[in-house]
């Protein structure tokens, strides 16, 4: 017996805990704070008028009158991140407030250096990212209620009304979607190194709901937002500074450095929740995709980053299946895949309605008191990928990651 118990304790062991992820929330930061400490409240009077700052042009014009803070006041993780939502928010505005065709090159120092020094502790980049627009923008109207849109507010908001209102909580409820796949990956890694066939077999089972569910959650888009305000008055605002012709130089942060800055935009790449389900699944992208996904982790919180590590460093699931023989295993593992690329086929059909489509309708309707739909992005993704053709490829090569019942 005695050799047994010792191999239990060296067992290694997968937790959600340690990487900070939330059992009850997943990637979403929970319960993220609404209001920061008094002596930030000249960032907090502007990130709280700030689609009316924007639509009368007056954005600006308030930031210039902005005094420099220091950061040294914000205590603990969910101010920091809160700092950095508001910090965020108030950059894109700034940036793009008249428009893809009048973007702000300089973003001024009383914005720059505190963005940057609040990034830097939380080992972030200094632009908005999925993780602020989504995983840290939320609040329950009533906190014994569940999670759903009507008990749901985003903290900090652009123009776009009640379309961006919806794109914003409708991708917080898919992030909350994935949270039982996340507890059955973690479960599914911890079966693999027992072994237990059994238990990875009711994670597979678990896996494969969980991204359904996802799916179905993702199909709220459709309820909520209108693809032709998103096109034009929406999507410029998550736009970045890399691979983006209206700024091919980047961005100056005045006080930071002496050169433009690069950065990508928020993108649901960043969303670390797809890229631990490949991990763990085993599937592998074409070198293009790859590079890009590979720089979207740059853009999460570092220890969902890490997290994702761990699953890529653990036993293969798929060397594992086709080692082992079991039919049940190998038919819920390609029910996984088939799952996932259902998901990413029911993506790929909304950007085409939300982003291609909406296109030409954008060209002939403008809205005049808004900057307008980013020309320069026209067929990219805010994340500055050629969107569609990445899109099929992800599907397609998820498609691929099918094991054949012979083995």
């Amino acid at each position: 017996m005695e050799p047994q118990s010792q191999n239990l304790k060296t067992t290694p062991s997968l937790t959600l805990g340690r990487f900070h992820i939330s059992e009850d929330y997943g990637f979403l930061l929970p319960n993220p704070l609404k209001e920061l400490p008094d002596h930030y409240r000249p960032w907090m009077e502007i990130a709280n008028r700030l689609p009316h700052l924007i639509e009368s042009h007056q954005l600006r014009a308030q930031v210039n009158e902005m005094p420099l803070l220091n950061c040294q006041f914000l205590t603990g993780y969910r101010e920091q991140r809160l700092a950095h939502l508001v910090l965020t928010f108030i950059t894109m505005g700034y940036v793009w407030q008249d428009g893809e065709a009048q973007p702000k090159q300089v973003l001024p120092r009383t914005l720059a250096l505190p963005l940057v020094e609040v990034s830097r502790n939380l080992g972030l980049p200094p632009i908005l990212l999925h993780a602020d627009l989504v995983l840290a923008n939320w609040a329950t109207r009533n906190p014994g209620r569940p999670l759903e849109i009507r008990n749901l507010d985003p903290i900090v908001l652009f123009p776009g009304g009640e379309s961006l209102r919806g794109f914003i909580l409708v991708t917080v409820l898919v992030e909350k979607a994935a949270v039982p796949g996340i507890k059955a990956l973690v479960q599914a890694v911890n079966a693999l190194w027992l072994p237990s066939p059994d238990s990875l077999l009711q994670a597979l089972q678990q896996l494969r709901l969980s991204i359904q569910d996802i799916t179905r959650a993702l199909g709220q888009m459709h309820d909520y937002v209108d693809p032709d305000i998103f096109y034009t008055a929406i999507r410029i605002f998550f736009s970045g500074w890399k691979n983006n012709p209206a700024m091919p130089a980047g961005l100056l942060y005045e006080g930071v450095s002496k050169e433009p800055l690069n950065y990508s935009g928020a993108s649901a790449a960043q969303s670390t929740v797809l890229h631990a389900f490949d991990e763990f699944l085993g599937v592998r992208h074409s070198e293009d995709s790859a590079d890009f996904l590979h720089r979207m982790r740059d853009y999460m919180p570092p220890s969902h980053r890490a997290f994702v590590e761990e699953i890529h460093c653990a036993p293969s699931l798929r060397d594992h299946i086709l080692s082992s023989g079991n039919s049940q295993l190998l038919t819920a593992y390609n029910q996984c895949v088939e799952a996932l690329a259902a998901l990413r086929s029911y993506h790929l059909a909304m950007v085409t309605k939300y982003l291609i489509t909406a296109a030409p309708k954008a060209k002939v309707r403008r809205t005049s008191h808004l900057p307008g739909p980013p020309q320069a992005l026209e067929e990219r993704g805010t994340g500055g990928t050629a969107v569609v053709r990445f899109l099929k490829s992800v599907r397609d090569k998820t498609l691929e990651a099918v094991l054949s019942q012979s083995g």
